[in-house]
């Protein structure tokens, strides 16, 4: 029984060896997590583009609105900025967990290291699986960020209206 088990993978190894869909749906899922890995230095670069504008806006507008003291709508400006301030922070924060790459002394004792190393065609069917493992994992961290950014882009609004609101009131 155990030998029939061997000789029935055997073979499909020796049939998948050729096959050229393998390949193509290994390139795919890792094409995946290159387009995420992009997506989350895009986010990091508007969290960056985030904390110049609101500090641009907030030294602009906050100099002219603080200048006769502080009212309500001075408050709720800073407050916004606060708020703000701490979702960058979430955002720009390091987070190790993202998988965008493979531990090659893993990568080697798994596939290469072994009595019988695993095929080419089982590497790609493999990595394939666990490429799209990751990239599911990856997208449950994208999204919190992504979420984040709407928050703070929201507050960021909310904040010059504050701002503009301090200044009329001034005024």
């Amino acid at each position: 029984m155990m030998e029939q088990q061997m000789q029935e993978t055997n073979s499909v190894e020796r049939l998948a060896s050729n096959d050229q869909r393998l390949e193509f749906i290994y390139k795919e899922a890792l094409r995946g997590l290159v387009q995420q890995q992009g997506l989350v230095e895009n986010l990091n670069s508007r969290s960056g583009n985030l904390i110049f504008a609101a500090a641009f806006v907030s030294s602009m507008f906050g100099n002219r609105a603080l200048s006769d003291g502080l009212g309500i709508w001075d408050w709720l400006a800073i407050a916004l900025l606060f708020g703000l301030g701490v979702l960058i922070v979430f955002m720009l924060w390091p987070f190790h967990r993202y998988k965008f790459r493979f531990d090659p002394a893993e990568l080697l004792s798994t596939y290469v290291d072994r009595d019988a190393p695993a095929s080419l065609a089982r590497m790609h069917r493999e990595l394939a699986l666990r490429m799209e493992a990751d990239r599911a994992d990856n997208w449950r961290v994208i999204q919190r960020l992504r979420v984040a950014l709407q928050i703070a882009l929201i507050l960021f609004l909310l904040e010059i209206a504050a701002w503009l609101l301090a200044i009329a009131a001034a005024a």
